[in-house]
């Protein structure tokens, strides 16, 4: 089968759904080489992102007006590569596909990654929800076959969109490499010494802005005496509000905001914190808690909604709004190795739902249905 994808975010997103297009690249070249696979960019790239041994060929708009036009590449113009590439089925990874892919004939799954501006339209602009909805819907009604990344985003698409249950299919994130990896005790010294980390510390992984909810969780460390709160993640005007809760809890000097954190970096950070507090108050899916569940981190988060998929019976949950509930969880961890080993165990336990050859395997039921 010639597969082609929508890679725009493989080569123009270093996170978020940057990530995911290129582990879906990455994962299907790796554990499926026996199909082709052709990933479609408007233009040239900005983030680094080189398939290994050409199992992946890349293409870039094939005319001039296609090379001066590139959103309107990938919205029509697309579909006369396509048919030149002979591809047999067509995957947007974010969410859009070409106009009038169904009339050419050529089946299209598309990945929905959540639709977070419908159940939190406070946090986006106007124009902003109206074009993601515009895109989606139309999504929708181009795919064969949808692929919602938790059960929670199945539903909102159900419920929301009124989408057919029949043609959704819930396939998990898979999470890099780095995180599924083991890390020499060398190198994570090097990194707690180049970082000049604290030798007790929390780990929170995620952009700082108000749905992510990083405020309670400087209120729970108001509460925790001798731990540092270790920040990773894009700030945003929200982050002069954390600033100003961490001042008036007095622990200031206990969070710990690292900036320009590689990979392999933050893989390092995930081993060297006694838990990830992860209190967003939603999320299509939660990328962090898997990272850290394969990192043998335990895991603390929001109860409801997707967390319970991603976190497993292993992590704690407290509600979103609990300060105290929070750190007396996160205390609970520090203080008991018992029960960091026990939620260590059970969160490798149940992240196996969501290695590689598991995505693979799923991506691929959905190919074959939408080809049938």
């Amino acid at each position: 089968m010639r597969i082609g994808f929508d890679a725009k975010r493989a080569f123009h997103n270093a996170s978020g759904l940057g990530n995911y297009s290129r582990d879906v690249l990455r994962i299907l070249a790796t554990h499926r080489p026996e199909h082709a696979y052709v990933a479609y960019n408007p233009k040239p790239a900005r983030v680094p992102f080189a398939p290994r041994n050409g199992a992946v060929e890349v293409r870039l708009p094939s005319t001039v007006l296609g090379r001066a036009l590139p959103a309107v590449w990938r919205q029509a113009f697309i579909l006369r590569d396509l048919r030149r590439d002979r591809i047999d089925l067509f995957h947007g990874l974010s969410a859009e596909l070409p106009r009038g892919l169904a009339r050419a004939g050529i089946p299209g799954v598309v990945t929905i990654h959540d639709l977070i501006f419908e159940r939190m339209p406070e946090l986006y602009a106007g124009v902003d929800r109206r074009i993601y909805r515009a895109k989606a819907r139309r999504a929708l009604a181009e795919a064969r076959r949808v692929v919602a990344i938790s059960e929670q985003t199945r539903r909102d698409l159900v419920e929301l969109y009124g989408a057919d249950p029949g043609r959704v299919r819930v396939v998990y994130q898979g999470c890099h490499e780095a995180f599924q990896q083991e890390i020499p005790d060398d190198v994570l010294a090097r990194v707690a010494l180049e970082r000049h980390l604290p030798s007790e510390l929390i780990l929170s992984v995620g952009t700082v802005e108000p749905r992510k909810n990083l405020a309670l969780a400087v209120r729970a460390l108001a509460r925790i005496p001798g731990v540092a709160l270790v920040v990773v993640g894009r700030p945003t005007a929200y982050l002069r509000e954390v600033e100003r809760v961490a001042a008036s809890c007095g622990v200031s000097d206990r969070v710990v905001r690292l900036e320009a954190v590689s990979t392999a970096e933050l893989a390092a950070l995930y081993r060297l914190s006694r838990a990830l507090v992860y209190p967003s108050r939603y999320e299509g899916f939660g990328i962090p808690i898997v990272e850290a569940l394969f990192s043998g981190t335990p895991v603390v988060t929001t109860r409801g909604g997707c967390f319970e998929e991603a976190g497993g019976p292993g992590s704690a949950y407290v509600d979103p709004d609990d300060a105290e509930g929070l750190a007396r969880e996160l205390s609970a961890i520090l203080e008991d190795p018992g029960r960091r080993e026990r939620m260590r165990a059970e969160g490798l336990a149940h992240a196996a739902r969501f290695r590689d050859e598991a995505v693979a395997a799923r991506l691929f039921e959905v190919y074959e249905e939408a080809v049938r």
